[in-house]
C-alpha cells in the first residue's frame, strides 16, 4: 500500500539539496520517517540554550527565523533551506532560537538518517559543509549555479560565491592572562571586559583558553577551586589560524574542532604572536549582512525606508569587499543583483498601492550603468517603461496607468537613494512610458536619422536591462534596433565617431587631462574621459556583431575575445583597464560620499596614479581598432 504523505515529502525533497544527491531509495526511505509539524507565527521550534532535539528541519512552506537573544534576527529561512544542523552536528545546546515568522509546515528529519545517509554521502556532506561556511542560502538558483558548492562538488574560490572568500572581522584587542593567573582574577577580567574567553599566553604566543563555559561546567560544579590557576582549567593546546582567514574556513574549522573560539596568530600556528581572537559570535554577525540575507530582507521589506536601509547595509557591505581586495567583478555582480532585487520590490509595493492591477503586460527597463549592471554607487536614476500595444481608444488610460506606476516607483528609488535623474530620463516621463510600437518607431528613427542628440540617447537606452515584467516586450524592443541598424548601417559609423570623441586623458607632456573650469575644476572626471570611452566601444562592436544578450561592459568584451581572438589582447586589456577603473572610482565615491566621477588626482599615491594612466593604453589601442574598422579617417 502506497504511503501518500511520504510520497509528497518526496516530491518537494527530492529538488532541494542536499537531498537530491541522493539515490530514490535512500531519499524514500528517509521521507516515510519524516515528522511533519504545522507552526503559527511566534511558534518556537528550538529555544536558545534549549537541550538538543535528535532532529533538524527543512521549511515546507512559511517562513522561520533564526534569533540571536530575543529580537536579534540572524538569518531567514524559507522553502527548501534547512536549519538546526549546528548544534547537531556539534552535540551540544541550541545557540540560536528558531522561531516561525510566517505561519508555516516544517519537516523533522532524525539524526540517525543523518548520520545514515547523508553525512555518508560524499556529495550531500560537501553541500553540508558549504552551507555551513557561506550561510548561501539559494546557492542552486539559476543565476548562481557556479557557486561555492560547484558542479564538481569542490569548493571554487575563483568563482564561488563571496562568502566563502569574504574574511572574517576578529577582536583585535584579545583578553589576555599569564599561566600562573588565578582563575576567579581571570573570571573578574572577563566580566571587566564583557568578553566570553581569555586566552593564556606564554611570551604573548597563546598556549590555552578559558570561556564560559569552563567556568560554569569547571569551577561552578565544584571539580576545581577559583584559587586555582588558570592552567588547571584551559583548554590546551589551542586552535590556531592565520590573519587572512575567510568565514568559510573559520566555519569549518570551528565545527572540525567541535570548538566556538579561535586564536589568530602572526603565521596560523601556536608558536607566532597573538593577534586576535574570533568567536562563533563573531561569525554570525558578519553573516547577518552577507548578500544572500540583504536580498530575502528586500524580498520582506514593506516599505521604501526599509529598502533605503537595506541598499546602505549593502553600500558597507561593499566597502568590506573592497577593503578585502575582493574582485571587483564580483563585487559588482553581488550589488547589481541587490539593486535589481531593490527595484522589482519597489515596482511590486507600487503595483500594489495602484487601484487595479496593469491593464497589460509591461516592462521595467533600467538603463545606463544600472542596464549594464555597473552601478556600485547610490548614482541618479535612468529607467524606462514599455507596454503591450493597446487599441487606440484604450491609449490614454493605459498611458496614465503606467505613467502614474512609474511615478511611484521613481518616488520609492529616491527615497532609497538614487537620486532623481536631472534629465528625467525616467519613466515617470512621458517621453520614456510608451508601448511596445513606439519604442520601435523612437529607435527606428534614432537609428535611421542621427545626429548628435539622438546619438547621445542610444548610448543611454541601448545599455537596457529589463528589472521586472515581461521579457517577450523586451526581446522585440532588441530585434527592432538590430532590424533598423541592418536597414541603415552607416549608423554604425555615427556610434563609432561617438565612441572616440574622447581619446585617452593625457595632454602631449603625459600630464592628465583635467576639467579647467567649472566646479570641478583641477579633478579628472573619470567617468567621461576614461570609462565611457571603453563602455562606448563594447557596445559599438556588440551592435556591430549582432550580439543581443550581453550588456555589460567586461561581459562584452569577453564575447569580443572570444569571438575575433586575433584582438583577444586588446579586448582583454580593456577589461583588466576597466576594472581598474570600475574601483577607482568606487574606492573614491565612497570615501567621498558622492558618485565617485570627480578625483583629486593629488589625493592619490603615484602608484595609483600609475596604475590610472597605465589604463589609457587599452583606450587608445580600442579606439585605434574602432577608427580602421569603421573607416572613420574618411569622416573625420
Amino acid at each position: 500500500m502506497k504511503n501518500t504523505i511520504a510520497e509528497r515529502i518526496y516530491d518537494f525533497l527530492k529538488d532541494f539539496p542536499p537531498f537530491n544527491t541522493l539515490d530514490n531509495a535512500q531519499l524514500m526511505t528517509i521521507c516515510e520517517q519524516v515528522k511533519v509539524g504545522y507552526y503559527e507565527v511566534g511558534d518556537y521550534i528550538f529555544k536558545e540554550n534549549e537541550s538538543l532535539h535528535d532532529a533538524f528541519y527543512v521549511v515546507k512552506d512559511g517562513a522561520v527565523g533564526i534569533f540571536r537573544g530575543l529580537d536579534v534576527l540572524v538569518d531567514e529561512c524559507d522553502e527548501g533551506d534547512i536549519f538546526g544542523l549546528r548544534a547537531l552536528i556539534r552535540q551540544s545546546n541550541y545557540r540560536l532560537s528558531a522561531k516561525a515568522i510566517e505561519e508555516c509546515i516544517v519537516y523533522a528529519i532524525s539524526s540517525d538518517l543523518l548520520d545514515e545517509f547523508i553525512t555518508s554521502n560524499i556529495e550531500a556532506n560537501k553541500f553540508i559543509m558549504a552551507s555551513f561556511a557561506s550561510n548561501t542560502l539559494d546557492r542552486y538558483s539559476d543565476k548562481d549555479r557556479a557557486g561555492l558548492y560547484s558542479s564538481e562538488g569542490e569548493f571554487n574560490k575563483e568563482t564561488g560565491h563571496l562568502a566563502f572568500i569574504q574574511n572574517v572581522t576578529y577582536k583585535k584587542t584579545p583578553v589576555t592572562c599569564p599561566p600562573n593567573t588565578q582563575i576567579g582574577n581571570a573570571a573578574l577580567t572577563m566580566t571587566d571586559k564583557k568578553v566570553g574567553s581569555i586566552i593564556i599566553t606564554d611570551e604573548n604566543r597563546p598556549i590555552g583558553i578559558i570561556t564560559d563555559k569552563d567556568l560554569r561546567t569547571k569551577i561552578a560544579t565544584g571539580k576545581f577551586a577559583i584559587s586555582d590557576i588558570v592552567t588547571s582549567i584551559m583548554s590546551s593546546p589551542v586552535i590556531t589560524i592565520a590573519e587572512d582567514i575567510s568565514i568559510a574556513e573559520a566555519q569549518i574549522t570551528m565545527l572540525r574542532n567541535k570548538i566556538t573560539h579561535l586564536c589568530i596568530t602572526k603565521n596560523g600556528t601556536p608558536h607566532s604572536e597573538l593577534v586576535g581572537v574570533l568567536s562563533e559570535h563573531d561569525i554570525v554577525v558578519a553573516q547577518s549582512n552577507n548578500p544572500s540575507f540583504l536580498i530575502k530582507e528586500v524580498k520582506r521589506a514593506e516599505t521604501a525606508e526599509k529598502l533605503r536601509d537595506i541598499r546602505l547595509k549593502a553600500q558597507g557591505l561593499m566597502k568590506r569587499y573592497l577593503d578585502q581586495h575582493i574582485p571587483i567583478g564580483f563585487v559588482s555582480k553581488i550589488v547589481s543583483a541587490i539593486n535589481e532585487a531593490i527595484t522589482q520590490k519597489a515596482i511590486s509595493l507600487s503595483i500594489d498601492e495602484m487601484q487595479g492591477q496593469p491593464p497589460v503586460a509591461f516592462s521595467w527597463l533600467s538603463l545606463g550603468s544600472q542596464g549594464r549592471a555597473e552601478q556600485l554607487l547610490l548614482t541618479d536614476q535612468d529607467n524606462a517603461l514599455v507596454y503591450a500595444d493597446v487599441a487606440l481608444e484604450d491609449e490614454a488610460k493605459t498611458k496614465a496607468y503606467f505613467l502614474k506606476l512609474a511615478q511611484l516607483v521613481t518616488i520609492k528609488l529616491n527615497i532609497v537613494g538614487f537620486e532623481f535623474c536631472p534629465a528625467q530620463m525616467m519613466a515617470s516621463n512621458p517621453k520614456w512610458c510608451l508601448s511596445l510600437s513606439e519604442w520601435k518607431n523612437q529607435f527606428n528613427d534614432w537609428v535611421t536619422k542621427p545626429d548628435e542628440d539622438k546619438i547621445m540617447l542610444c548610448t543611454i537606452f541601448f545599455d537596457y536591462e529589463k528589472a521586472y515584467g515581461d521579457s517577450a516586450l523586451v526581446e522585440q524592443m532588441s530585434e527592432s534596433i538590430f532590424n533598423s541598424i541592418d536597414s541603415y548601417t552607416i549608423f554604425l559609423n555615427f556610434l563609432a565617431l561617438n565612441a572616440i570623441k574622447n581619446p585617452p586623458p593625457l595632454s602631449f607632456f603625459r600630464q592628465f587631462l583635467v576639467e579647467s573650469s567649472g566646479e570641478h575644476k583641477d579633478l579628472f572626471d573619470i567617468k567621461a574621459r576614461a570609462m565611457m570611452p571603453l563602455v562606448d566601444s563594447a557596445r559599438l562592436l556588440v551592435l556591430s556583431k549582432n550580439i543581443k544578450d550581453h550588456n555589460n561592459t567586461i561581459e562584452r568584451f569577453k564575447k569580443l575575445a572570444e569571438l575575433e581572438p586575433q584582438n583577444g589582447d586588446v579586448y582583454n586589456a580593456c577589461i583588466d583597464s576597466f576594472k581598474i577603473l570600475l574601483r577607482f572610482r568606487t574606492v573614491e565615491g565612497l570615501k567621498q560620499g558622492d558618485s565617485g566621477r570627480f578625483i583629486d588626482l593629488k589625493s592619490l599615491s603615484k602608484a595609483n596614479r600609475l596604475k590610472l594612466k597605465g589604463c589609457f593604453g587599452s583606450i587608445k589601442d580600442i579606439q585605434e581598432l574602432i577608427k580602421v574598422r569603421f573607416n572613420l579617417a574618411q569622416m573625420m
